[in-house]
């Protein structure tokens, strides 16, 4: 288990190959206090590589989040930073900007729920370059299940 007051930086991307097509998400989480913590190839402690089936891009992005925040609770973290290269994502989290599409409305709730059970959390939208290792993790994903292998790979500490 993870330290008492471990502060994750969260790396997330949804992918989708047309729009909707064949989805995944990949996420990243990286102990805050390690060196060089926020460096965009900074080695995760926890990583998440997923096939979602056919989705929307915007689908991909949300269940990206909820699937990489709820290993940052089990992993223990009482602080989550995230990092995001979606700005929809970012300001509908902040509530910024209203969530008009019914497919994201309760996966947008239940985003904020997980969020709200940590002592703090940030969503900051970062440009795609910063976000090479979630977007690799995506592209696994899609190639891996169309190769016969698993829909879903975690790696934790």
């Amino acid at each position: 288990m993870a330290p008492a007051g471990l502060r994750l930086i969260v790396r997330t991307d949804g992918a989708a190959r047309g729009n909707p097509g064949p989805a995944s998400l990949g996420a990243v989480l990286v102990d805050a206090a390690a060196a060089g913590s926020r460096r965009p190839d900074a080695p995760p402690l926890a990583s998440i590589s997923e096939y979602l089936g056919v989705q929307t891009n915007n689908v991909a992005e949300y269940t990206a989040v909820l699937r990489a925040v709820a290993l940052a609770e089990e992993l223990g973290a009482s602080e989550v930073d995230m990092l995001l290269d979606s700005k929809l994502i970012v300001e509908q989290l902040h509530g910024r900007w209203r969530v008009k599409d019914a497919k994201l409305i309760p996966l947008h709730a239940e985003a904020r729920a997980r969020l709200a059970r940590f002592g703090r959390w940030t969503a900051t939208h970062v440009p795609r370059a910063q976000n090479k290792q979630a977007d690799a993790l995506c592209n696994e994903a899609i190639d891996r299940v169309q190769a016969g292998g698993p829909r879903s790979v975690v790696v934790r500490p």
